[in-house]
């Protein structure tokens, strides 16, 4: 009997699983992939914003900082956590934990998983392009290790403002981009029903973006996507970031500055 073949996943497809409901989010990770965690809150100058977390936290040994946007599970969740769209202060709380990381000599771990930041004219008002613009200015010059896992949604500046490190890890089944396919197609075509046409045109999935240049390494899920087995798709990831950590600890602070400049330099030439 001939071998049954699965059928090929277009961008589309994989958009639809980076959103499934039941993809790990940022509590899975934090209870599946690392032995311990201590949460910090607030970002010292307006509040705690729940859409984006952090603290001191143990994967395989490694004692680290993590990072990371949170989505929550059912309607209570996902409003406690504004749906994974962080504000200016949960951006600015990354920030005081990445210096915690560097005063401290740890490395930085950051899990990226959003729609995008949150466009709200409150968060506007608080200095949400601003927050962005300082972490990807402060992010550049870290004197720590960092490993990026883009492990759901990595919409547009919102995934940006914790993204900038010296390895991008991305799920097989994750998305990474300037932009929604939802909102490209109604900017491009005024008709958002040609989402499916924006998302394979924009690149947005793993092999594309390994091809671009723009991550590093691909991380396998299982089949039909990391929300069918959440341990085995999370047990990848633990095994990915403690390979790149190792490699990194090898590399001295100073060359690990220049290689990280001269990586995102090298982005968007052809």
């Amino acid at each position: 009997m001939a071998k049954k073949t699965q059928k090929k996943l277009s961008a589309w497809d994989i958009v639809q699983i980076a959103r499934h409901a039941e993809r790990p989010n940022i509590a899975d990770i934090i209870r599946l992939v690392c032995s311990d965690f201590v949460e910090l809150h607030g970002d010292r100058l307006f509040g705690d914003d729940r859409g984006l977390i952090g603290g001191f936290a143990t994967i395989g040994g490694e004692k680290v900082v993590l990072i990371g946007h949170r989505k929550g599970r059912g309607v209570d969740e996902n409003i406690d956590a504004n749906f994974g769209m962080a504000s200016p202060e949960g951006y600015r709380k990354a920030m005081r934990l990445m210096r915690l990381a560097e005063k401290y000599g740890l490395p930085v771990v950051s899990f990226v998983d959003t729609p995008g930041a949150y466009p709200g004219s409150e968060a506007e008002a608080r200095g949400q392009a601003e927050a962005i613009a300082h972490n990807l200015e402060f992010m550049s010059t870290l004197r720590a290790p960092m490993v990026i896992v883009i492990c759901g949604e990595g919409g547009s500046g919102g995934a940006l403002g914790i993204a900038v490190g010296d390895r991008i890890l991305m799920l097989q089944n994750a998305v990474y981009s300037v932009i929604s396919p939802e909102g490209c197609a109604s900017i491009l075509w005024r008709d958002g029903t040609k989402a499916p046409q924006a998302a394979e045109t924009l690149k947005i999935t793993a092999p594309s973006l390994k091809k671009l240049g723009i991550i590093d390494e691909i991380v396998p899920e299982p089949a039909g996507g990391a929300h069918t087995d959440p341990a085995a798709a999370l047990a990848e990831i633990k095994k990915a970031v403690l390979a790149n950590l190792a490699e990194l600890k090898k590399i001295s602070l100073d060359d690990l500055l220049q290689q990280r400049y001269e990586k995102f330099s090298a982005m968007g030439r052809f």
